[in-house]
């Protein structure tokens, strides 16, 4: 690692998971551009993030991390952005109410564009082109011109995620957030599903705390806690001459801080100690996340939490935990004692997707039934070892997809085929995210109670 940090630094060092762009002249202005334009978040904001990341590290919050596979331009509306941060929402409120703990809310959006892959080519028909990376790198459409990696889609990423951003805040902020409007946050196909009358059960008990609280004066009109929510960005730092480009100096503290969301995090096929990601991903001040696969040694492991988290911050390093409903077992309980015992400070966080990926036919998806049980397994090592399992980590999206099978309307690999629009990898459902957020409330209420019983004795 290059002992003084620069937001250029990464360029000395070995990469992985990069397209090769024919122009280096034309990427070269498109990243100057973007280097010129407005940041998209803010230094204040990330710090905000990192306290209350730091909270669930300490078992006081419960982080709620999810969104697209990968966003796309075709598919970049308001309705899809509202029908997404409604599900979050109503997600949050099980968890929150449900699970009796506030929830961080941090989405998989405005900049989760770019995707590392298990191969840099793809072959159809006899045919091998270049895999699709995103659409900030190349296009989905396959065929030569569509997979040649262009620069100048970065430009639109980037004008993309203000556009959403824009739209978030004033969702977050503008009053549509108002925990009276629970019943309205219902999607329309949620409404007839299986886990509707379970939903609509919450926000009647949540419509009488908020009749209550209303009777003795806490209310939108005097507590802005009702009406508005903090909600922050995040996506994975992959393309990192856009990050660079994007890396601003904060004014009133001296640090630098990546702009394009308030979370970045590394892949698990690009978190080599030695290479550019980790490099650039130690510089920045922003909270980190550090994705853990079945490969992650302990060794390896407490190694790349001293590069990303050298002052051991509460709050700046979450890892995110993928590793198969039939692998959490073998694998995480060794990496939590090693961080224990080297008295290390991160959040513990679980993806349940990426680990449990299956091939149905010409699909790629995810059993609904195989996602809980790693979180499910996640939380028990956690309890056996007496840690904290601060949260999850979904693809997952607002709209009515068939691309997971199983849930409470039994998806199986025949109903794949009726709405399959993921442009990677397959997503839970509305209707299945809000399973998972009903299911994983039960866990966070044990946990949380565990974690009190301890200081409850002692106050007696």
């Amino acid at each position: 690692m290059a002992e003084r940090w620069t937001p250029k630094t990464w360029r000395n060092l070995p990469i992985q998971q990069v397209p090769s762009y024919p122009d280096a002249g034309a990427l070269q202005a498109v990243e100057a551009q973007l280097a010129s334009f407005p940041p998209l978040v803010f230094a204040g904001e990330a710090r905000k993030l990192k306290a209350a990341l730091a909270r669930v590290g300490a078992g006081e919050a419960f982080l709620l991390q999810g969104g697209d596979c990968a966003e796309s331009f075709d598919e970049h509306s308001a309705d899809n952005i509202r029908d997404f941060f409604r599900v979050f929402l109503q997600m949050a409120m099980v968890l929150t109410f449900a699970g009796g703990s506030p929830v961080v809310k941090v989405g998989r959006i405005a900049g989760q564009f770019a995707k590392p892959r298990s191969s840099p080519t793809e072959t159809l028909d006899g045919v091998a082109l270049p895999s699709y990376r995103g659409d900030i790198i190349n296009g989905l459409t396959f065929n030569e011109e569509a997979r040649i990696p262009d620069p100048r889609r970065q430009l639109e990423a980037y004008r993309q995620s203000a556009a959403t951003l824009n739209l978030l805040r004033a969702f977050a902020t503008g009053g549509y957030a108002n925990l009276e409007n629970a019943h309205r946050w219902m999607l329309g196909f949620v409404k007839d599903s299986p886990q509707s009358s379970r939903y609509r059960d919450v926000a009647e008990r949540m419509s009488d705390a908020l009749d209550f609280m209303r009777a003795i004066g806490i209310n939108p009109e005097t507590h802005q806690e009702v009406r508005t929510t903090d909600f922050y960005t995040s996506h994975e730092a992959l393309l990192l001459g856009y990050e660079e480009s994007l890396t601003r100096v904060d004014s009133t503290s001296g640090d630098w801080y990546a702009t394009s969301g308030h979370m970045l995090w590394i892949g698990d096929r690009t978190r080599q100690p030695d290479h550019a990601h980790v490099e650039y991903a130690r510089g920045i001040k922003n909270p980190i996340g550090l994705k853990c696969g079945p490969s992650t040694t302990a060794e390896g492991l407490i190694r790349l939490i001293d590069l990303l988290n050298p002052e051991n911050e509460a709050g700046r390093l979450s890892l995110i935990c993928r590793f198969g409903a039939d692998k959490v077992g073998d694998h995480l309980p060794g990496l939590i004692r090693t961080v224990q015992r080297e008295g290390r400070n991160v959040v513990w966080v679980c993806d349940p997707m990426h680990g449990n990926t299956i091939a149905a036919g010409r699909y790629k998806t995810r059993p609904f039934e195989r996602v809980m049980q790693e979180i499910e397994g996640f939380f028990g090592v956690h309890r056996a070892e007496g840690t904290i399992a601060g949260g999850i980590h979904l693809e997952m999206t607002g709209k009515d997809v068939t691309e997971c099978t199983g849930g409470a309307r039994a998806l199986t690999a025949d109903d794949l085929q009726d709405r399959y629009h993921t442009y990677c990898d397959p997503r839970l459902n509305a209707e299945q995210a809000l399973e998972v957020a009903f299911l994983t409330a039960e866990l966070v209420k044990r946990e949380r109670a565990e974690i009190e019983r301890p200081r409850l004795d002692a106050a007696e």
